[in-house]
């Protein structure tokens, strides 16, 4: 693990060196580095990224979903909640697009390319399923994105594709992914993948599944066509089945956690939620864990019949839950989410894919389908699933951990308690999206930020279907609109893709209130 931790910071130092007038896309060519790397030697600290990146930008998109706030009344400092942007030169939320293109980038290139001439095979397959779920995400947040020549060198311009032809080709690169599984390699990589693998260890047929969870998220994208279920839905369906089987086979990027170089990017030495501008757990997130789910909220609750409160929230001086509220209202009395608590401690998995996810997709789509029995199930399966996720954390204890914050697993009685309670739909004919989407946000909060954002703007907001969420509206709603996308980086594409950007109406402060196309309702 020691050989790992120095690997992340000699490449991280690699990738994060060189930087000059260049739009920052090309950086990756200075000739102060060798170009010909081994694949393995590429993986760790592109892997590593994905949860710093993800991470980054997450907390700009927990403010839209009100799953963590600030501690300010200063406007200024809310501006996220209000779903707007600070303007200017601010790179704020531009992390996923610079992890894409920089971070990833040429890197992600090179480590492909070498693992195709030395036959490195199952380097390859894992190249493509990241790469693939890299621009699954990027183009969710911002919509339209390079999705063709960003590594040519000496390039400074680029032109924008939307959403239909980059969700094209992340399907093709999780079919390359997929080719790549199934090829013999020259020589025996198990040891180099162990070794450099930090996600999965080098086990393939869980980086098979998760190449179907990333086609089973994409397929899901197309729900608001009217060709969905004709087209679409059987193939979520499909995906969703190949994919997880349980918790077991979550994707995470694993860290040491002995030191700010090798901890958990939310643990509390990376610092990345230590800040009050960011940790704050949101009203949604404690009303749906007291009673919100399918019935009333405990107002100033100090228990719930739902065992996770306990396990994922933490309570005031007064032994008291208290939620945040967005744009500054009520923000004293709001408890911070993280020190050495739940997933937020130094040592513990970021998860970036999981089996109750996939469940509630499933859940999701089986409704739209009619199919009650399958959604229910699945329902069912994305709760129970859950329970295990939040066991895994609550067991896990960081060196010196104040232990009157970490809690007990949560035990079987106390499941099956609440599985047979009023806030969870006992038959298939009682399930509902809005049950659904309830256990959804609480399964994926804290890590799941961007498929959670994903559901909110496909579904507009619904105050129906997001009964917990606090609707905003008057001069809580800085453009009198909801965000829809994330506008690109500043520092490369304010700077350099001017041109570009013009022609998407990108120059405008009210491009983020601009539905994405997988919101439309038409092609």
């Amino acid at each position: 693990m020691k050989t790992k931790s120095i690997l992340i910071l000699l490449i991280a130092a690699f990738s994060l060196t060189g930087v000059s007038c260049k739009k920052f896309m090309d950086i990756n060519f200075s000739p102060s580095f060798p170009q010909e790397v081994s694949a393995e030697l590429y993986l760790s600290p592109i892997i590593y990224q994905i949860a710093n990146g993800y991470g980054q930008d997450q907390r700009i998109i927990n403010k839209f979903t009100q799953a963590m706030l600030g501690y300010s009344t200063d406007r200024a400092s809310y501006i996220w909640e209000q779903h707007s942007f600070p303007g200017g030169i601010s790179d704020v939320g531009g992390v996923m697009w610079r992890m894409v293109y920089f971070n990833h980038g040429k890197n992600l290139e090179n480590l492909l390319a070498d693992a195709k001439a030395s036959k490195k095979y199952e380097f390859a397959a894992i190249g493509f399923a990241i790469k693939a779920f890299d621009y699954q995400l990027l183009t969710d947040y911002h919509g339209p994105v390079v999705l063709d020549g960003a590594y040519e060198e000496k390039r400074l311009q680029f032109e924008y594709k939307d959403q239909p032809d980059v969700y094209k080709r992340v399907q093709l690169w999780c079919d390359s992914a997929l080719y790549f599984l199934d090829q013999k390699s020259f020589s025996d990589n198990k040891a180099l993948l162990n070794k450099y693998d930090y996600i999965y260890n080098g086990n393939m047929e869980r980086w098979r599944k998760f190449i179907y969870g990333v086609k089973a998220m994409n397929y899901a994208r197309y729900i608001n066509k009217p060709d969905f279920i004709q087209n679409y839905a059987d193939s979520v369906m499909k995906y969703t089945a190949l994919s997880f089987s349980s918790e077991a086979d979550n994707a995470t990027v694993k860290f040491t956690g002995t030191n700010s170089n090798n901890s958990n990017v939310y643990g509390q030495d990376q610092a990345l939620l230590n800040s009050s501008y960011y940790n704050r757990a949101g009203a949604p997130i404690l009303r749906y864990l007291t009673g919100g789910v399918r019935g009333d909220v405990i107002d100033e609750a100090k228990s719930s019949s739902d065992p996770r409160l306990s396990r994922m929230l933490k309570f005031n001086a007064d032994s008291i839950y208290l939620g945040a509220m967005p744009d500054g209202r009520a923000a004293n009395t709001a408890v911070p989410a993280v020190g050495n608590f739940y997933m937020f401690k130094n040592k513990t998995d970021f998860p970036i894919m999981t089996y109750s996810q996939m469940q509630f997709i499933r859940a999701e789509v089986a409704l739209k389908k009619g199919e009650k029995s399958i959604a229910h199930e699945a329902y069912l399966n994305g709760i129970r699933g859950h329970m295990t996720f939040v066991n895994k954390y609550t067991q896990i204890r960081d060196e010196n951990a104040d232990e009157t914050l970490n809690r007990t697993v949560i035990t079987n009685p106390e499941i099956e308690a609440y599985m047979d309670s009023t806030e969870v739909a006992q038959t298939p004919e009682e399930l509902t999206l809005t049950d659904v989407m309830g256990q959804k946000y609480i399964a994926l909060w804290g890590w799941g930020g961007y498929d959670i954002w994903v559901d909110m703007r496909k579904y507009k907001y619904d105050p129906i279907i997001f009964r917990q969420f606090e609707q905003l509206s008057g001069v809580q709603l800085f453009h009198n609109d909801y965000t829809y996308r994330v506008r690109p980086r500043y520092n490369s594409e304010y700077m350099w893709n001017a041109e570009e950007l013009e022609k998407w109406g990108a120059m405008e402060p009210t491009y983020i209130i601009k539905p994405l196309w997988f919101v439309l309702s038409d092609y």
